[in-house]
C-alpha cells in the first residue's frame, strides 16, 4: 500500500511540475507583477482555452498532491 501511494505521489508531482511549466506567464517585470495582481483582484483578467484547462488541472493535481502526501505520512 505504501509503495503504491509513493508511486502515485511521484507521478502526480511530475505531472504538477509539467503543468506549471506549460502555463504562460501573466506579465513580466515588477510593474507587471503590480498591475497583474490588481487585474487578477478585480477580475479583469480571464483565462481562456488552454490556459483555463491548465489552471484547472493545476488545481486538481495540487489537491491530489497534498492528499497523497498526507496519506503517505499516515501509512
Amino acid at each position: 500500500m505504501h509503495s503504491l501511494l509513493v508511486t502515485l505521489l511521484l507521478i502526480v508531482a511530475i505531472g504538477l511540475i509539467v503543468v506549471v511549466l506549460l502555463q504562460s506567464g501573466k506579465s513580466a517585470g515588477l510593474s507587471g507583477a503590480i498591475s497583474g495582481g490588481a487585474e487578477q483582484l478585480f477580475g479583469k483578467q480571464k483565462a481562456r482555452g488552454l490556459d483555463l484547462v491548465l489552471q484547472r488541472v493545476t488545481i486538481v493535481l495540487s489537491v491530489l498532491f497534498f492528499v497523497l502526501t498526507l496519506a503517505v505520512m499516515k501509512f
